[in-house]
Protein backbone atom coordinates (compact mmCIF):
# COMPACT_ATOMS: atom_id res chain seq x y z
CA UNK A 1 0.00 0.00 0.00
CA UNK A 2 1.25 3.19 -0.67
CA UNK A 3 0.88 6.13 1.70
CA UNK A 4 -1.49 9.27 2.25
CA UNK A 5 -0.22 12.52 3.23
CA UNK A 6 -3.38 13.60 4.73
CA UNK A 7 -5.04 17.52 5.10
CA UNK A 8 -4.00 17.75 9.04
CA UNK A 9 -0.01 18.16 7.67
CA UNK A 10 1.50 21.04 8.74
CA UNK A 11 3.99 21.71 5.55
CA UNK A 12 7.15 20.93 8.21
CA UNK A 13 9.28 19.79 5.69
CA UNK A 14 10.38 16.99 7.78
CA UNK A 15 9.20 14.22 5.57
CA UNK A 16 10.15 15.10 2.00
CA UNK A 17 13.83 14.94 2.68
CA UNK A 18 13.50 11.41 4.34
CA UNK A 19 11.87 9.82 1.37
CA UNK A 20 14.26 7.30 0.18
CA UNK A 21 12.11 7.42 -3.89
CA UNK A 22 11.48 11.01 -3.96
CA UNK A 23 7.34 10.33 -3.73
CA UNK A 24 6.95 13.08 -1.93
CA UNK A 25 6.66 16.67 -2.88
CA UNK A 26 4.42 20.00 -1.93
CA UNK A 27 0.89 20.20 -3.23
CA UNK A 28 -1.46 22.73 -3.90
CA UNK A 29 -2.05 23.12 -0.09
CA UNK A 30 0.19 20.26 1.32
CA UNK A 31 2.68 17.83 0.65
CA UNK A 32 1.60 14.85 -1.09
CA UNK A 33 3.08 11.16 -1.80
CA UNK A 34 3.00 9.62 -5.33
CA UNK A 35 1.32 6.47 -5.29
CA UNK A 36 3.67 5.05 -8.19
CA UNK A 37 6.48 5.92 -6.40
CA UNK A 38 5.85 5.11 -2.44
CA UNK A 39 7.18 1.59 -1.54
CA UNK A 40 6.64 2.38 1.76
CA UNK A 41 10.51 2.42 2.04
CA UNK A 42 10.33 -1.05 0.87
CA UNK A 43 13.83 -1.75 0.20
CA UNK A 44 15.33 0.54 2.02
CA UNK A 45 14.53 0.90 5.55
CA UNK A 46 12.35 -1.55 7.98
CA UNK A 47 10.05 1.43 8.56
CA UNK A 48 8.26 4.24 6.10
CA UNK A 49 10.74 6.85 7.10
CA UNK A 50 7.87 9.84 6.33
CA UNK A 51 5.54 8.17 9.05
CA UNK A 52 8.56 7.76 11.32
CA UNK A 53 9.59 11.61 11.43
CA UNK A 54 5.69 13.32 11.38
CA UNK A 55 5.75 15.28 14.17
CA UNK A 56 1.41 15.08 13.55
CA UNK A 57 0.86 11.37 12.79
CA UNK A 58 -0.87 12.41 9.50
CA UNK A 59 0.57 9.70 7.08
CA UNK A 60 -1.74 6.23 7.07
CA UNK A 61 -1.76 3.70 4.24
CA UNK A 62 -3.52 4.92 1.41
CA UNK A 63 -6.97 2.73 1.17
CA UNK A 64 -6.74 3.58 -2.83
CA UNK A 65 -3.45 2.10 -3.29
CA UNK A 66 -3.10 -1.62 -1.61
CA UNK A 67 -0.39 -3.65 -2.41
CA UNK A 68 1.30 -6.74 -0.87
CA UNK A 69 5.10 -6.55 0.48
CA UNK A 70 5.81 -8.32 -3.01
CA UNK A 71 4.31 -5.55 -5.16
CA UNK A 72 6.08 -2.62 -2.91
CA UNK A 73 9.29 -4.69 -3.34
CA UNK A 74 9.01 -5.35 -7.47
CA UNK A 75 8.14 -1.35 -7.20
CA UNK A 76 11.25 -1.20 -5.29
CA UNK A 77 13.35 -2.89 -7.94
CA UNK A 78 12.00 -1.07 -11.12
CA UNK A 79 12.25 2.27 -9.27
CA UNK A 80 15.87 1.59 -8.54
CA UNK A 81 16.49 0.22 -12.39
CA UNK A 82 15.36 4.15 -13.78
CA UNK A 83 17.01 5.97 -10.85
CA UNK A 84 19.30 8.10 -11.60
CA UNK A 85 22.81 7.95 -10.10
CA UNK A 86 23.29 10.13 -6.97
CA UNK A 87 26.41 12.52 -6.87
CA UNK A 88 27.89 11.65 -4.07
CA UNK A 89 30.65 14.19 -2.59
CA UNK A 90 33.51 13.71 -0.38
Amino acid sequence: MALLITSECINCDVCEPECPNQAISMGEEFYVIDPERCTECVGHFGEPQCVQVCPVECIPLNPDHVESPEQLMAKYERLQKTALPRLVVG
